[in-house]
């Protein structure tokens, strides 16, 4: 493999007399932990995690790392309260847990020549300050390797040598990711390489020789520069124009160190696969036959072959690429589904990649490219769900106010539920993000328990659908990606299963922000809204949120330092428009969230307050940008199907809510 990335279950029960003079009467809760903050949220009944226990449970597996000289793997699964690093020494292996911390770690790389170590990224409470660390298989020891501050360490990629680290840290000053390359087995040799402004900075891959490292520099989803760095003195020099507006994104050296793979939107809508020249820097586009965005990619060792994912339509397609010939051919016998982590073993034969669908959380498979046999490696819980009970989703499209078409993503309520069905808006985060037909996890409860079909909307902004299309939400045109929402209630109202005086909009991060604003702008057609970690004024977020993440904020969103941007934002912020919501609100934020600050979500709850409706709050003091700890998701999900049964499935005398 040529480069590598870093990219308890809690039960609660109190119990109480009802009354002095009936002490035998014993009434139980499900209770929050002290790390929750509750704030409006009623008694939540001890019977009710019996009534969802099976939509819990489910867990999914994601591929870290092959073992480099045997063939095994390094998997990120959860047995307990959070996902931590696994072994798998063969296809249906029993996974051996390696870490056991009480804060997640998606990822791990295995020194890339014996496997005798790995390195592993972990924050504290989702504060997103990940430090590495050496995990020693021989026995067990666990050795911190970066400055164990607030900064911020990632981004790993391996020398070809297998005896160097580069990596990004923000340390020096908190905001711009410099560049930095060590010795895991001996912590001092750590070197700072490359000083840079800006926190887009990441190492993409080594030469050959390791004398230089091919780094991105992001300015924003819409323009990133690659540059050549000598690995030595760290003196860089533009392998593309830093003046055009042009995305680049995965990137590796070709096996002869000539030429660099890279997948651009040059002279494109998509990103698609190319080739530079490193001497006359020159982009030669390449399997031009695909009219998707190449997702991602990985070269094999010997670079003769490189591994594609293809995002056709929000269902991810595997390819092969033959270097010498420029040849492509499509994989056949993947499951169809959306895959991650695409990694070849340094045998150049077998390649490994994550994939879930609907039907199935994430799991790992691998491909033998010779053979072209595929193997499943780990086969996931559903937690007592049948595969076959769970909803495939229909891609749907609606025109917006100015003719634009929008899709979506459509799961409808099981058929044996009778009347018009309540419908639940979940939107996106990103905002260049994009919802596809992977595992809904506990989402499903609302679909197979409770009749509500589910929408999934990819509005104006999101990725998968071409440049043009991402930038069309930026700056001032914010409230348009709102009102594809609006085009969005008009078309439920067309549906003669859906009821359209029953609608629940929600959605996380920029998903958060947008459940805000379609909640003050269409407050009158909706019964209630969940926003999870969700911006409430831009003003304040952009002064507030991690100072690595502003300027790359500020070219999506607006820079709020201009007056014109600051008095648009003040306009359309969901904060100054809170009265206009008429309908029961949930609040969800971590609060150690570097990236929507904490006091985002307390003055949109102060405020909404004043409306007389019903507000509820639930805040984890040991979680970030949404709840990674099992614990904390229980409550959240306990908490919010309560609040979904109190306010959108009350009835109006359109259909019932039990199945016949």
């Amino acid at each position: 493999m040529r480069h590598a990335r870093l990219l308890l279950v809690l039960s609660f029960v109190t119990a109480g007399l009802a009354s002095p003079q009936a002490q035998n009467k014993v009434s139980t809760v499900i209770a929050p932990t002290e790390n929750l903050v509750v704030d409006g949220i009623p008694a939540i009944p001890a019977s009710l995690a019996d009534d969802v226990r099976r939509y819990n449970e489910s867990r999914p597996a994601n591929f870290a790392d092959w073992h480099p000289a045997r063939r095994e793997m390094l998997i990120s699964t959860r047995f307990g309260n959070t996902a931590q690093v696994h072994h798998v020494k063969l296809p249906g292996g029993a996974r051996t847990q390696l870490t056991f911390f009480n804060e997640p770690i998606a990822g791990a790389t295995f020194e890339p020549v014996q496997g005798r170590y790995f390195v592993f990224g972990k924050d504290v409470g989702g504060n997103e300050f990940a430090q590495l660390y050496r995990y020693d298989v021989a026995d067990g020891r666990i050795t911190l390797l970066t400055d164990g501050g607030r900064s911020q360490n990632g981004g790993t990629v391996w020398s070809t040598k297998g005896d160097r680290l580069a990596y990004g840290s923000t340390r020096r000053n908190g905001a711009d990711r410099d560049l930095y390359v060590m010795n895991p087995a001996d912590p001092k040799t750590d070197k700072l390489v490359m000083q840079v402004a800006g926190g887009g900075w990441q190492a993409l891959d080594w030469s050959p020789d390791d004398s230089r490292l091919l780094v991105v520099e992001f300015a924003s989803i819409a323009k990133s520069t690659l540059w050549v760095v000598d690995a030595a003195n760290g003196q860089k020099t533009a392998l593309t124009n830093p003046a055009e507006d042009v995305s680049y994104g995965a990137g590796v050296f070709s096996a002869d160190g000539r030429g660099v793979y890279v997948t651009t939107d040059k002279d494109s809508e998509f990103q698609r696969l190319g080739y530079i020249d490193v001497a006359t820097k020159q982009l030669t586009p390449l399997a031009t036959d695909l009219k998707w965005d190449v997702e991602g990619f990985d070269l094999a060792q010997d670079g003769k072959t490189l591994a594609l994912s293809v995002n056709e339509a929000g269902i991810s397609k595997l390819y092969l690429f033959d270097t010498a010939a420029r040849r492509l051919r499509p994989v056949t016998g993947v499951p169809n589904g959306v895959l991650g982590a695409l990694s070849w073993h340094r045998n150049n034969r077998e390649l490994a990649f994550s994939i879930a669908s609907a039907r199935s959380t994430s799991d790992v498979y691998s491909l033998d490219a010779t053979s072209g046999a595929v193997t499943r490696w780990t086969e996931s819980e559903l937690g007592g769900l049948v595969a076959s009970d769970l909803s495939e989703p229909e891609l749907i499209r609606w025109k917006s106010f100015d003719g634009l078409e929008i899709s979506g993503f459509y799961y409808k309520a099981p058929a044996r539920f009778t009347g018009k069905r309540p419908v639940i808006i979940n939107i996106h985060g990103g905002p260049e993000g994009q919802s596809r037909p992977s595992f809904i996890g506990r989402n499903n409860y609302f679909l197979n328990e409770q009749g509500v079909s589910i929408i999934y909307p990819n509005v104006r902004g999101s990725v998968g659908f071409g440049k043009t299309f991402v930038g069309l939400d930026n700056g001032m045109k914010r409230e348009d990606s709102v009102k594809d929402i609006g085009a969005l209630l008009d078309w439920i109202a067309t549906r003669p299963e859906l009821d359209a005086t029953r609608v629940m909009v929600t959605g996380g991060s920029y998903g958060g922000y947008m459940t805000l604003a379609v909640s003050t702008m269409y407050s009158s057609r909706l019964r209630a809204a969940v926003d999870v970690v969700g911006i409430s004024n831009f003003n304040t977020f952009l002064k507030n949120t991690e100072s690595y993440r502003r300027d790359l904020r500020r070219v999506e969103y607006g820079d709020e330092r201009d007056p014109k941007m600051a008095a648009f934002f003040d306009r359309m912020a969901p904060i100054n428009n809170a009265q206009k919501i008429a309908h029961p609100l949930f609040v969800v934020q971590g609060g150690n969230d570097p990236r929507v600050p904490l006091s985002e979500a307390e003055q949109m709850v102060e405020r909404v307050k004043q409306n007389q409706k019903p507000v509820w709050y639930l805040m984890a003091k040991d979680e970030g940008h949404g709840f990674a700890k099992k614990g904390n998701a229980d409550f959240q999900f306990y908490a919010t199907v309560m609040f979904v049964r109190r306010y959108l499935l009350e009835q109006d005398g359109a259909g019932s809510n039990q199945p016949r």
